[in-house]
Order: C-alpha cells, then sequence, then structure tokens
C-alpha cells in the first residue's frame, strides 16, 4: 500500500528531518482516505519499497520551492530561508498540490531518488589513503601509487573528486586548501597514514543508470532536491561540492555497473592502483547484477600483480547482530595483497565516521 510506503519513509527522517517526518505523515493520512495526494502520486501505487515514492513526492514539492515559484510553502523550508511551523504545514502544502497536480505527477513518475550524498567524500578520502599506502608496502614502494578511481552507482559524480576537497583534520587542513569545497569529516580515530603524502588521482570514471549532468541547472536542481528541506547544513555542504564540479567536470557514462565495469577493468593498469567504488547503492541492484559484478571484479583481482593493483572500496549498510538495525561500513579489499578489511563505521551520509580497523571476513 502506497501509504504505508510513505510512512516507511517518514520513520527514516522522524530524527534527523521533522519538516520531511511531518510531511509524509500528512500525505499518508492524504492518500489513505483519497484526497489530492493519491491524484498526484496516480500510477505509483505498485512501486517497490526500493523506489522511495515518498521521497520522491518530497523532492518534487522542494524543487518547486527551490526555483521560488511557491513562497506559501517555502517560508517553512531553511532551504530557502524559511523556518518551519510543522503545525501549519500541511495546511500550506494542499493548495501546492491542488495548483500543481499535473507538473507534480510528471516529476514523481519520471525522476529517480538521487542523493549523491558529498559528505561521503570523507570516508572516501580516508579509505583510499589507507589502500594506496597498503598497495605501497604490498609490492616494497618507497612512494604511494597514483590511483585509478571507478564509481558505479555515480549519479552525478560529486564522489569522484575526494583529492580535491580541503578536510578539516586535527586542527588543520588536509587535501586541497584551495578549494571551494571544504569538508568537516568529523572523525573518531584516524586511518592508519601519513597525510603528508597527497593522494594523486590520475584518472576517474563514474557510470549510473540514470546519470545527473551537474552542469546543467537541470542536474543541480535535480540533486539538492532530495537534501531534506530542513538540513541547511547539508545543503549549503552540497552546493559547495556542484561548485566544484562546475571547475573540475567528470562525465558520468550512462550504463549498468556489470557492463561498464567489465570493459574498464578489462586490462590492469601497471604502476597505478584501480580502485573501484560505490556507496549506498548495492541495495539497488538487482541480485542478478550483484552475481555478475562479482564475478567480474574476481575475475579482474586474478589478474592482479603487486604493480598493478586492484581495490574494492565500498560504503554501504550492513545487517548488525541486532536484526532490525543496519550501520553503514567502509570496507577494503586489496589484490593480490589478499588484504581485507573493515575500516570504521559512520551515518549514511558519511559524516560522522569512526576509524576502527578490523579484519573483514
Amino acid at each position: 500500500m502506497l501509504a504505508e510506503l510513505f510512512l516507511d519513509a517518514s520513520r527514516a527522517c522522524h530524527v534527523h528531518s521533522p519538516l520531511t517526518h511531518t510531511l509524509l505523515v500528512a500525505a499518508a493520512d492524504d492518500l489513505a482516505r483519497g484526497g489530492i495526494t493519491a491524484r498526484v502520486m496516480a500510477g505509483a501505487e505498485c512501486d517497490r519499497k526500493g523506489t522511495v515514492p515518498g521521497f520522491r513526492f518530497a523532492g518534487a514539492l522542494h524543487r518547486l520551492v527551490l526555483e521560488g515559484r511557491v513562497p506559501t510553502l517555502s517560508k517553512h523550508y531553511p532551504t530557502a530561508g524559511g523556518k518551519p511551523d510543522l503545525d501549519t504545514l500541511w495546511d500550506d502544502v494542499l493548495p501546492v498540490l491542488h495548483e500543481h497536480t499535473d507538473e507534480l505527477h510528471s516529476l514523481i513518475t519520471s525522476t529517480v531518488v538521487q542523493t549523491n550524498e558529498p559528505g561521503r567524500n570523507a570516508p572516501l578520502f580516508g579509505g583510499l589513503q589507507t589502500a594506496t599506502h597498503l598497495a605501497a608496502d604490498e609490492a616494497g614502494r618507497r612512494a604511494t601509487f597514483p590511483i585509478r578511481l571507478l564509481e558505479v552507482g555515480a549519479s552525478g559524480g560529486l564522489n569522484l573528486r575526494p583529492h580535491r576537497i580541503a578536510y578539516r583534520v586535527d586542527g588543520g587542513t588536509v587535501g586541497d586548501p584551495g578549494s571551494p569545497f571544504t569538508l568537516d569529516p568529523r572523525w573518531t580515530g584516524r586511518p592508519p597514514v601519513d597525510f603528508s603524502h597527497n593522494l594523486r588521482l590520475v584518472r576517474r570514471a563514474g557510470c549510473d543508470l540514470h546519470p545527473v549532468d551537474v552542469t546543467r541547472e537541470s542536474g543541480r536542481l535535480h540533486l539538492s532536491s532530495f537534501v531534506w528541506g530542513d538540513q541547511p547544513a547539508r545543503f549549503a555542504r552540497l552546493q559547495e561540492a556542484l561548485e566544484l564540479a562546475q571547475l573540475d567536470p567528470v562525465p558520468v557514462q550512462q550504463a549498468t555497473g556489470p557492463e561498464w565495469l567489465a570493459d574498464q577493468l578489462a586490462r590492469p593498469e601497471r604502476d597505478v592502483l584501480t580502485v573501484v567504488w560505490h556507496s549506498v547503492v548495492w541495495q539497488y541492484v538487482s541480485p542478478a547484477d550483484r552475481a555478475m559484478g562479482r564475478s567480474i571484479l574476481a575475475d579482474a583481482a586474478a589478474r592482479a600483480t603487486p604493480m598493478a593493483p586492484l581495490a574494492l572500496l565500498v560504503y554501504e549498510p550492513r545487517r548488525t547482530h541486532m536484526a532490525d538495525r543496519y550501520e553503514f561500513q567502509l570496507l577494503l579489499k586489496l589484490w593480490p595483497a589478499g588484504i581485507s578489511l573493515r575500516l570504521g563505521t559512520g551515518v549514511g551520509h558519511g559524516i560522522p565516521f569512526t576509524w576502527d580497523t578490523q579484519p573483514w571476513n
């Protein structure tokens, strides 16, 4: 039932976004009663949970807010300079739903949820540092390897520039101090590496079923709309990442993960550490594509050599010993060294993050 999917999404943001939680609870009630929300969501009645129809609904409304077209609703959104009044929020949503029914319906049915959260660059940066140091040690090199970074499920490619970001660490700055994008990674602990060795990314590429062109205003609005409207700090972080993307464009290819990965990994590259990276994408991948991706990676791992190493670095939710709970883990595998580590844990947006290196079985 669509109303249940809205309620399920509302629970996911109950703590961190009271605005979105309130919006989705009220919309679920309106759906159950056959109100205007049912017309807006027409055709989505059989949507899978993984398509998150509730967040598509919230994102479509937020997009109208960001475009400055619904001032009576914008007053509730801190991302547009407003302040939420949860008691009157739904009263101000209803006229927007009635006035923009067809447009909202079109947005919701033609889009997919893509947060492309740039905060995940924080664990990625530390993970890449760890991987290139370990690969150098295994190869007996004094200098760390340059990196070829391949991202599956890259969306707008905002996590393909970890070396171009300024990170605030231990009262100083590591990474690129001149970057327009500054991250406070809020780390507990540190990766066991020397940050004085700057990351060297010599090649970067990404794929996605629905790539977002962040050089276009429509693409920037698309990603911005999926930030919860009462999270202005996260919204500002995204805008900085989008600004960096204008200065350092990295096109994302439209392709399925296995097909694209097979082509990228067809031949090892000597004197380069190839890193396959993905974050919060595994849940959207079909079982068949998961199996194919594992097979392609295993074939590439068998071809890896100490001077042409391969790494898998992922930041994904994994079920804990408590059956109904998940935690986001940064996991690293390195070939041919046979190293397999859980580097630490964090939250879905990547910040804060706790470094705690343990074997990953």
